[in-house]
């Protein structure tokens, strides 16, 4: 299992909003995350506006190419978008900063 996490920033103007979205997360969308292998994922909000999301799944590659065919995830992503800074153009999906893992204890 390929453990991810990756940065976001979410501007400042649009953090309650923003949390209040995600108390809501589509059905449909839940769904298609599951089925395209996003697994034990979980988002965290700093007041600043950094957010630092993190999921695991067999293949990142994979996870992504799935969701980038549902049509649930181009509605769900063109929604999201005017909530970050940064993403010069990108879809949230396409422009989050990935990290390194340099540790883990199993």
């Amino acid at each position: 299992m390929e453990r991810v996490c990756f940065l976001l920033k979410v501007r400042p103007e649009r953090l309650e909003e923003y949390k209040e979205r995600h108390k809501t997360v589509w059905p449909e969308m839940l769904q298609a995350l599951r089925e395209t292998g996003w697994h034990n994922y979980s988002l965290f909000l700093r007041p600043d506006g950094l957010l630092v999301g993190y999921f695991e799944t067999p293949s990142l590659k994979d996870a992504l190419a799935g969701m980038a065919q549902r049509e649930v995830n181009a509605r769900w992503q063109r929604d999201m978008a005017p909530f970050f800074e940064n993403l010069e153009g990108r879809r949230p999906d396409e422009g989050f900063e990935r990290l390194e893992e340099v540790f883990h204890l199993a």
